[in-house]
């Protein structure tokens, strides 16, 4: 590889807004005691676009008494649906492709099978939907890497400082993006993702910016059905299993 590539522009940084979430169904009638809700767990694009241009697999960690609680996901949409009948931690593991970051993302997740009092009894028409909103932004990219994403609609891609210049077209190849079936603004779930475009100015306010590696994750707010609120932790005894 050119190893003008591998450049890194100084003072530059690109960050993709992701939300990480779950989407739970009451099987109503058909629920037993030990099966009672069906679920999904994602990583997606704040904007619903795909994010395999920066994501090379998702590893979600299930609790252990589902069989094979190590699931690998390795392509858009990044997501794997089970069903239970208990809440708990998912821990949520991002790889990147090898010219975005070398390090891993660990992000965790709290299934939530239950609405709130205020929601309203549990339908199999309504489903409890929790997501949160986070920012990874990309230090000092390489010159490879801001050219290949810069157009890509999931990056925010700032104008470069004075000084910096890059390759002229043609001395790096850039794959044409194109519409993908992985990307999730047309997934069958996506009338019950929120819209977290109105709570970016919230979002400034109540997240401080952390160093994760190479990686940072620079903002955060958690969505429960599309109302603030803060991050709760884990349910009480016997409410920790998933799966018999």
């Amino acid at each position: 590889m050119d190893a003008s590539k591998n450049k890194r522009l100084k003072d530059v940084e690109i960050s993709f807004p992701i939300v990480y979430g779950t989407i739970s169904f009451w099987l109503g009638k058909k629920a037993s005691e030990y099966n009672s809700h069906k679920w999904t767990v994602y990583v997606r694009s704040a904007n619903n676009e795909d994010l395999s241009v920066i994501v090379k697999r998702v590893v979600f960690q299930l609790h252990p008494s589902f069989q094979n609680p190590t699931r690998v996901v390795e392509q858009q949409p990044f997501e794997l649906s089970e069903s239970g009948w208990g809440e708990f931690e998912i821990a949520i593991t991002l790889y990147f492709h090898s010219d975005v970051c070398e390090k891993r993302l660990d992000l965790f997740h709290l299934l939530k099978l239950y609405p709130e009092e205020e929601a309203g009894p549990q339908s199999t028409k309504k489903p409890v939907v929790v997501e949160t909103y986070d920012e990874i932004v990309f230090p000092e990219p390489t010159e490879a890497f801001f050219l290949r994403v810069q157009n890509h609609p999931a990056a925010n891609v700032p104008r470069l400082p004075p000084g910096i210049t890059l390759p002229p077209p043609g001395s790096v190849e850039i794959v044409p993006y194109e519409k993908k079936r992985g990307d999730t603004r047309d997934h069958p779930l996506s009338q019950w993702f929120s819209n977290f475009s109105e709570a970016d100015e919230l979002l400034k306010l109540a997240a401080a910016r952390q160093q994760a590696h190479i990686a940072k994750l620079r903002r955060q707010l958690t969505m429960i059905e599309g109302m603030p609120q803060q991050s709760k932790g884990l349910s009480g005894p016997g409410q920790q299993f998933g799966h018999i």
